[in-house]
């Protein structure tokens, strides 16, 4: 096998994807109720969270093992379900609080549902969001978008206050859950059929 020379990896690499060109869109559900001042908390915050996201991730998945036990204890192996892990963002606070509060009233809809009614189905809750995770290309094109479909968040981050910390901005994580994951290349629309 012939070495590969440098030329043939610039090559391959073309100008490789960068961890830092990305977009988050999170489609914040209808809060149908207003804060102290009025305001759907909701109301800007998907605009806001592709500017205010600092750090993502493309999530991960895991597809299990299932062990079947055969002839002198020799066991054979076949593939499992898959399943996704959590999902986390790093979302920078700015003065107001919007993206902190319009999480918080998020979680707080979820907490307070009536999972009782007879009148809600699993599939018409009101509180999944199907969230878009687009890499980018050096002039802002898409070039892979991920789909988590109905995701919805369980742990909003604390807020770091210090007087240590006088040349930072305060940031927060915030945690997903989602049933399952979509892809497919540039800024195509995901449908059932797209690849995973």
């Amino acid at each position: 096998m012939a070495l590969a020379t440098i030329t043939q990896l610039q090559t391959a690499l073309s100008r490789g994807a960068r961890a830092n060109l990305f977009e988050i869109e999170i489609g914040f559900p209808s809060l149908s109720t207003v804060d102290k001042d009025g305001v759907d908390p909701s109301t800007g915050a998907a605009e806001k969270v592709r500017l205010m996201c600092k750090a993502a991730q493309v999530p991960g998945f895991t597809v299990g093992t299932i062990e079947v036990p055969f002839k002198a204890g020799r066991r054979i192996k076949i593939p499992g379900d898959r399943t996704f892990a959590d999902w986390s963002i790093t979302v920078i606070n700015d003065e107001d609080h919007t993206l902190r509060r319009a999480f918080t009233s998020w979680v707080n809809l979820i907490s307070n549902s009536n999972y009782n009614a007879k009148t809600k189905s699993p599939t018409s809750v009101v509180y999944y969001q199907d969230i878009l995770v687009k890499q980018l290309n050096q002039v802002n094109g898409v070039t892979r978008t991920y789909k988590l479909n109905d995701a919805y968040p369980t742990d909003v981050g604390a807020l770091d206050l210090s007087f240590d910390s006088t040349d930072t901005i305060s940031e927060f994580t915030v945690n997903f859950q989602y049933h399952y994951l979509q892809a497919a290349s540039g800024n195509t629309s995901i449908t059932s059929s797209s690849e995973v």
